[in-house]
């Protein structure tokens, strides 16, 4: 298969709330991968982390993690953006222990400021930890999440020029954040066109080491207000999975419906029924 698709997270019907009981339900439900999410924080120890990849590995489950929200490099506090590199530090360093290849990140807030020298401030603060990550020999990719409201650093733009300007570092494409954020973004030959950016800016490797979130969403003008189940919103999902199968993409989808694992499924079958 060209996409693995998975939770963001255990799913519900996991025997206990734990990662590691997660992954052996993503097994058992035929998805194949899920990202272990440290949003509120990195509380998961080094033990843990290894027995986390030895489930993993057991049972052919690709791992992601996402970084904690609290995570702004815009700060205009020197601490908050000392915290906010060691949090995205502390989530890739656990993550690689866990066997995850990449981590999601919310990077930043405009905050008011241009987003010009916002993206200048993010990219000096992000190949900060960079650096840092490879004199620890830590291969994680750093994945800048494509984000849902206006006042968020993370426009489709923003995140695929860090991708192309930083090595380690590829995006995590949220369309159904673009989505909300645009108001468009929502038919097959709109998603074509994000993809044809994809590759414009990152070549055929961009399409080929994808990191999808999808969800459906609820939206104002002011963007993104909370996901919902994916029969229950506009998002034209099926048009996105045809194009990216058309377009011969490749990589992971994570689910972030509340329903999780039942919009997993939904999003495989799908994809696989597609011509």
């Amino acid at each position: 298969m060209a996409f693995l698709f998975g939770t963001a997270g255990a799913p519900h019907t996991s025997r206990a709330p734990t990662t590691e009981a997660g992954i052996e339900r993503v097994r058992e439900l035929g998805l194949d991968c899920l990202e272990v999410q440290f949003v509120q924080r990195v509380g998961m120890g080094q033990k843990t982390a290894l027995e986390v990849a030895e489930v993993a590995s057991r049972t052919n489950v690709r791992l992601s993690c996402h970084a904690p929200y609290a995570i702004n490099l815009n700060s205009h506090e020197p601490e908050k953006v000392a915290a906010s590199e060691e949090r995205l530090l502390k989530a890739a360093c656990i993550g690689a222990l866990c066997g995850a290849e990449s981590a999601v990140a919310h990077l930043a807030f405009y905050m008011d400021d241009p987003p010009e020298l916002v993206y200048e401030r993010v990219k000096k603060r992000l190949e900060k930890v960079i650096a840092t990550l490879r004199r620890e020999k830590n291969p994680v990719i750093i994945r800048p999440e494509v984000m849902g409201k206006d006042t968020q650093f993370g426009t489709l733009e923003e995140v695929l020029s860090l991708s192309a300007e930083i090595e380690g570092v590829l995006p995590a494409l949220d369309f159904s954040h673009w989505h909300a954020r645009s108001g468009k973004n929502n038919t097959y030959g709109e998603f074509l066109l994000v993809l044809n950016q994809v590759e414009s800016r990152l070549g055929r490797w961009g399409l080929e080491k994808m990191h999808i979130h999808l969800s459906g969403i609820e939206y104002s003008l002011a963007g993104e207000r909370k996901h919902l189940n994916l029969k229950e919103a506009d998002l034209r999902y099926p048009e996105l999975l045809q194009a990216l199968k058309d377009s011969k993409a490749s990589g992971t989808i994570i689910c972030e419906s509340p329903n999780l694992e039942e919009d997993a499924l939904l999003l495989q079958e799908t994809y696989r029924s597609l011509p």
